[in-house]
């Protein structure tokens, strides 16, 4: 009786240890569904790409590999950092706002072609090259300070206060940047047969545009 009661009080300690990782790892799942699933101009740009099926894999990829580093990074205290230098945050927010317009005007134009140039751009799409498709998605993974507010600052705070627990928080984190971005892109390539009219492709490029242009005017109206 005496060897089971010391079992028990030997393992009571390494359960609890593991519910309180369990629980956090859930609760950085749940926060970083939260933070990423959003309509934004990286979404929006996956999710095109993923319906002209065009570079899908290396464009999920660089938004998941992107999302774990700075999630790594929010974590370690890159956030204190960060924080303590608003200038930072300003250049991002009018560097990324200036570069997600840009892309916002060009979608309009894109709408507003006529329906036989809609189909030849549809088809362009595919034809950038892996490089370039990886550029953008660096581009507006980076150039955008909601990034750092919300996965490197927000996330980190949150992580942090989990304690011991702030990395199992993290890989939670992770796991839901990866889903998301592996559903998104995947799912967007089933929705291909879709956009065999020009019409499909001028609203998705209406709603990239809507996106893109509110998104930048509201960066650059925030400095």
């Amino acid at each position: 009786m005496k060897n089971i009661r010391w079992f028990v009080a030997l393992a009571s300690p390494t359960v609890d240890a593991v519910t309180t990782y369990v629980l956090a790892a859930v609760a950085g799942l749940l926060t970083g569904a939260g933070l990423i699933i959003a309509i934004g101009p990286q979404n929006v740009f996956v999710l095109r790409q993923g319906v002209a099926r065009a570079h899908v894999v290396p464009v999920v990829v660089v938004c998941a590999v992107s999302d774990v580093v700075l999630i790594v990074a929010g974590v370690a205290g890159l956030g204190a950092l960060v924080s303590a230098h608003p200038a930072v945050v300003t250049i991002a927010k009018i560097a990324g706002g200036g570069y997600v317009i840009v892309l916002g005007l060009m979608a309009a134009r894109r709408c507003l072609r006529s329906s036989d140039a809609i189909v030849t751009d549809a088809g362009e799409v595919a034809s950038v090259s892996r490089w370039a498709a990886i550029g953008m998605t660096l581009a507006l993974t980076w150039l955008n300070p909601h990034v750092y507010l919300d996965t490197v600052l927000t996330m980190g705070a949150i992580a942090n206060s989990h304690g011991n627990a702030k990395w199992a928080f993290a890989i939670g984190a992770c796991v839901a940047s990866l889903l998301w971005f592996a559903s998104l892109g995947g799912g967007a390539s089933k929705l291909a047969r879709y956009f065999a009219s020009p019409r499909a492709w001028r609203l998705l490029d209406a709603v990239v545009a809507v996106v893109m242009l509110a998104m930048g005017g509201m960066l650059i109206a925030s400095v």
